[in-house]
């Protein structure tokens, strides 16, 4: 296996079988020496949050960087991996926890009052039904777990495991949180060895066991951007969260994308190609070749064949390639649209369809001809409102409307618009937005755009939809 399959808690430089006496004892004898050795040299780390302007991106990073026993970058990968209710993202090893993709290292006890190292696991619990547990963050070590909200400790803990999640096994090796939509229901996925228990927080019995063939051995585990990473040393691999199935292309090495490391970063070549770059940088004003925002939410923007999640700003912004959610898709997206948990993709005249559910998952027989589909040759823009079947196309200046759930669909002219040009289009409960090269305009509803006499003020994309400052 490409993976390491050491037990976390051991230090994997220093043992030959994992959980032995010996391992044990050197383990102790090295976090009290590095801990000593912390406070001699009077070290104190500020945590660093990312900031408005922050690209996301993960370039290659030359900025100032630890060595030692507090190095984020060595081979021993991390024992926890988890994001807080502000939506920045810790990771553990022994002593120390790393905050965001850059921040240095602190001491957990300093930052994480009241618990124990080393960290077992840790996750952000997703439990709407249950507002006063919502979005805490659980620490776990041994048979007892933490929780904390908004960094300070909750009343009550820690608590034996067994009493917070009966069922579950002490002495875990990782944790993350799984939403419903995603699973079943609202639940955790635990892991110890090759054993996962999905806990279900509605449902009881509230603990299933069963086995992945191909995630195990998780040393930490995260719920990030809506999808799952299994971490093993310094390695990740991305899985379903209900069938336990592994994307292609994977393992691949941490320091590469979650964490800043001298001399890595899968956007180092990026950086050499200055239009590339533009369409990675959120904050760039590069236009977007379309937008689209679903029933359940979720808001997409396209740009050069790369796409950004505009609704889960808390927990980060990232520039993904299109295969990274429709792995069929490439090139540039011209429009896009929601219908019946369905979304569809506009790239010239083909038309491709993908069912929203866990995953995104192809229509069979798509790709087809827009005009087969839709009755048309091309769009410059096109939106569907919340749980409407109306279909708006525009193009030049034209706004014309199409009925989805009448067969053959024929394009009906429905206004003269004030726009002259158009790049995309979206419609959400915030009203209808019309986009233009870095600017875009807000209407309150289809009604208000047909019958405007003037174009509303124009607002800047970056600034209002991607937390940029100008």
């Amino acid at each position: 296996t490409l993976f390491r399959s050491d037990r976390r808690r051991d230090c994997p430089r220093l043992h030959t079988t994992p959980q032995t006496g010996s391992a044990s004892t050197m383990r102790g004898f090295l976090a009290a020496w590095c801990s000593c050795a912390l406070l001699a040299l009077g070290l104190a780390y500020p945590l660093i949050k990312s900031k408005p302007n922050d690209t996301g991106s993960n370039f290659f990073h030359d900025g100032q960087h630890d060595t030692g026993p507090a190095d984020r970058c060595s081979d021993e990968g991390f024992n926890a991996i988890s994001l807080d209710d502000k939506g920045v993202m810790y990771f553990f090893r022994d002593e120390y926890v790393w905050s965001g993709f850059r921040g240095p290292a602190e001491l957990i006890n300093a930052t994480w009052p009241g618990v124990m190292f080393p960290i077992d696991a840790a996750f952000r619990i997703h439990h709407k039904n249950k507002p006063e547990a919502h979005e805490r963050t659980y620490l776990f070590q041994g048979n007892r777990t933490w929780a904390y909200f908004e960094k300070k400790l909750v009343a009550g803990y820690p608590k034996l495991i067994s009493e917070e999640f009966p069922g579950v096994p002490s002495d875990l090796d990782s944790a993350v949180e799984c939403h419903a939509g995603e699973c079943k229901a609202d639940s955790v996925l635990f892991f110890k060895g090759n054993h996962v228990y999905t806990y279900d927080l509605s449902e009881p019995p509230a603990v299933k066991e069963r086995q992945w063939a191909r995630v195990s051995n998780c040393t930490a585990a995260v719920r990030w951007m809506e999808k799952y990473y299994c971490f093993q040393g310094t390695n990740f691999t991305r899985f379903d969260p209900v069938t336990g199935d592994v994307r292609p292309g994977y393992p691949l090495d941490s320091r590469d994308y979650f964490i800043s490391c001298p001399g890595r970063g899968h956007g180092h070549e990026t950086r050499r190609n200055a239009t590339l770059m533009s369409i990675k940088n959120r904050c760039s004003n590069r236009p977007f070749e379309a937008f689209s925002s679903d029933d359940s939410g979720r808001t997409y923007g396209f740009r050069g064949g790369w796409y950004f999640r505009m609704d889960t700003k808390r927990d980060g912004w990232h520039a993904w390639p299109l295969s990274n959610t429709w792995k069929e898709l490439v090139g540039t997206v011209d429009a896009a649209f929601s219908w019946e948990n369905k979304m569809y993709f506009i790239q010239g005249t083909q038309v491709t369809i993908y069912l929203a559910d866990q995953i995104y998952t192809l229509v069979q027989g798509y790709p087809k001809p827009l005009r087969e589909e839709l009755g048309i040759e091309q769009v410059d823009a096109a939106f569907t409102c919340p749980r409407s079947s109306e279909l708006y196309v525009i193009r030049g200046n034209k706004l014309s409307l199409i009925d989805l759930k009448k067969t053959p669909r024929v394009p009906k002219l429905d206004s003269t618009l004030l726009h002259t040009h158009v790049d995309s289009a979206m419609c959400n409960s915030h009203g209808v937005h019309l986009f233009d090269g870095a600017s875009f305009y807000r209407y309150k509803d289809v009604s208000e755009l047909r019958q405007a006499k003037e174009v509303p003020p124009a607002k800047n994309v970056a600034s209002e939809f991607l937390d940029c400052t100008h």
